[in-house]
């Protein structure tokens, strides 16, 4: 509405700006224009003031009221309400472009689940997602949006998991499996045991870090607020010198002429093009990346992805599906299969790793938990408890060396869990796992992009890690790591690449925690990760798609080169303009393109990194 109310204005007194100037003292032009220019630049001059009082002179605020303040003063009212009204349509099309580029995270914070339906006493009753309890039964009708993680424990459907990876096609979902917070129910109802609190939940913990993202600046974003810094008050005294010293020392200097240069100077030195856009890319880089399932924690690490040259893969959970099976049980010493299995089954009652998920599911039978006690996980190694007053161990054939306990066979293919008890061995028993689908695809587009190096560092043994990596087409490898070795591989790496270049590591498990957090940047696949990879992280993918890696740096790559565009663009454009308004070519008309129309076009070129 203001805007019409300017340009009902501002246009009769541009068509009648002749007629308005010969009426008495000129009062007619006064009474159009000058309700006009406080319209359109009130704003840009309160916040002059308010900064002026606080210390803060020289910023574009000021540049803009002195310019059109002292235009007035010369009688050039048309120009002083031009620059203000066009910097409020510059304004106008900068926030349309910043609510394009919240898009994606606004579709974040509508899924925000607004209720829940709790199970108790065989009825439903509708509460906040807050106040429900770890271990409380809801129910998730079609169409309603799943407000807990939890886990299925009555019924099957298909949930659209869309706001939380960016993947548009929906997920079967069965009993036993574990849905999150923020995917929607599509067909049928389904009984889940929450499992987190709705403050520890996947949804809650992205919509954090989505949100707090931009307090995280990236270097180029602090080198134009330092910039600025500099930049404003040299501009300020240059056109000061350039009103007050031409009528001095050149014959047939006019004041008046050198002022009004003096003034395009400053109109047309403005910084706000560069202010506005620069953030604006790298906040539409931050958006457009969310949209795709990739939540990047603040601009800062989408600047240093540009860096990258050396990307380090975990293996069990990120380059396979770390969704393990029971595929051969092999007992020794008078031990037959169903007993190595349910001794096994047992020893690993505590254990959250999928390869003890798979041995318990295989296993399937009731466990006592009073039957296991004194239970000891020992990191890298395996676990060590009591069972049924016998001492078992069981994890890798280190922990047998460890122990030092007899067996036949050190090299065994595959994904090996041995056991032994009261230090007999007692066999062993293989997992398997696959390779995801688009593993071999990831690693062929890093290579595709200049990534220097592929690396593959796993706790699992040699043979496994051999297979892996030659099917991937990994360069190195290094494999049967305890998590501190993970550490040390890390530190090795970051100490032969260059100065410039940097190291990141993609992992997924509690183990991987450390390591994420050494690295450069740190990359944690959110959708089954563990909270701790993905706290720790700089960078968390949804979909749990090693090919996610190439297309962040990528996202990462084109929001680099839009930022550059638009500092370079601009700079050249007010160079030139700088040098006219001096020699007197440019007039004010000039200096608003050379400052509005030069940030219209920087924001509607960072506008196209969301797409």
């Amino acid at each position: 509405m203001p805007l019409v109310a300017i340009l009902s204005l501002y246009a009769p007194g541009v068509i009648f700006e002749n007629q308005l100037h010969n009426t008495f003292y000129s009062i007619g032009e006064y009474l159009l224009f000058i309700p006009a220019y406080l319209l359109s630049g009130w704003s840009v001059l309160k916040t002059a003031g308010r900064n002026i009082l606080r210390g803060r002179i020289f910023d574009e605020t000021f540049l803009m009221a002195v310019a059109t303040l002292g235009a007035i003063a010369i009688h050039k009212l048309p120009e002083a309400v031009g620059v203000m009204l066009f910097y409020k349509i510059g304004e106008l099309f900068q926030d349309i472009a910043v609510s394009r580029s919240r898009n994606s995270i606004k579709a974040l914070l509508e899924v925000r689940p607004d209720y829940a339906n709790i199970q108790k006493e065989g009825e439903l009753k509708k509460t906040s997602p807050k106040t429900v309890n770890i271990g409380d039964i809801i129910v998730v009708k079609p169409g309603e949006k799943i407000p807990l993680d939890g886990e299925i424990i009555d019924g099957n459907s298909q949930v659209d998991t869309s706001a939380l990876t960016g993947e548009s096609v929906p997920r079967t979902v069965r009993l036993g499996e574990t849905v999150l917070a923020g995917m929607i129910n599509k067909m049928g109802v389904l009984s889940i045991r929450v499992t987190k609190l709705f403050d520890e939940s996947s949804i809650a913990k992205i919509l954090d870090l989505v949100q707090n993202a931009k307090s995280k600046k990236a270097e180029t974003e602090k080198f134009i607020t330092k910039f600025a810094r500099y930049y404003t008050p040299i501009v300020v005294f240059t056109s000061l010198g350039v009103g007050l010293l031409p009528p001095l020392f050149i014959a047939g200097a006019t004041s008046s002429e050198w002022i009004y240069r003096a003034l395009i100077l400053l109109v047309i030195s403005c910084p706000c093009g560069l202010v506005i856009s620069i953030p604006l890319g790298y906040f539409g880089g931050v958006g457009g990346a969310a949209k795709r399932g990739i939540l990047v924690k603040g601009s800062t690490f989408l600047d240093a992805l540009n860096a990258v040259n050396t990307v380090v893969f975990d293996k069990t959970g990120t380059l396979t599906h770390g969704v393990f099976k029971v595929a051969k049980i092999v007992p020794s010493n008078g031990y037959v299969e169903q007993e190595l299995l349910q001794l096994a089954a047992k020893v690993e009652l505590h254990s959250n790793h999928p390869i003890a998920q798979s041995i318990r599911k295989a296993y399937g039978g009731k466990i006592d938990e009073f039957d296991v006690r004194d239970y000891e996980e020992i990191a890298g190694y395996g676990i060590k408890a009591n069972v049924e007053n016998r001492v078992v161990i069981a994890g890798s054939d280190r922990l047998l060396h460890r122990e030092n306990i007899a067996h036949d066979n050190c090299q065994l293919e595959g994904t090996v869990i041995h056991l032994a008890v009261d230090n007999i061995y007692a066999g062993y028993i293989v997992i398997a796992d696959e390779v995801k689908e688009d593993a071999r695809l990831a690693i062929q587009a890093l290579k595709g992009m200049g990534i220097e190096r592929t690396v593959m560092l796993t706790g699992d043994n040699q043979a496994i890690a051999s297979r892996i990596a030659q099917q991937l087409s990994i360069d190195a490898y290094e494999a049967e790591l305890l998590p501190e070795e993970k550490v040390n591989a890390i530190e090795k790496l970051l100490s032969t690449v260059g100065k410039h270049s940097k190291v990141a590591f993609v992992g997924d498990g509690i183990n991987d925690a450390p390591v994420i957090a050494r690295a450069d940047v740190g990359i944690a696949m959110g959708g089954l990760g563990s909270d701790a990879a993905i706290e720790t992280a700089d960078i968390v993918i949804m979909t749990d798609a090693p090919s996610k890696v190439a297309e962040a740096i990528q996202i990462a790559r084109k929001t680099r080169q839009i930022v550059w565009q638009n500092i370079v663009f601009a700079l050249a454009i007010k160079g030139v303009f700088i040098g006219l308004g001096i020699l007197g070519v440019a007039t004010m008309w000039e200096a608003v393109f050379a400052d509005v129309g030069v940030a219209l076009l920087a924001i509607f070129n960072a506008t196209r990194v969301m797409k």
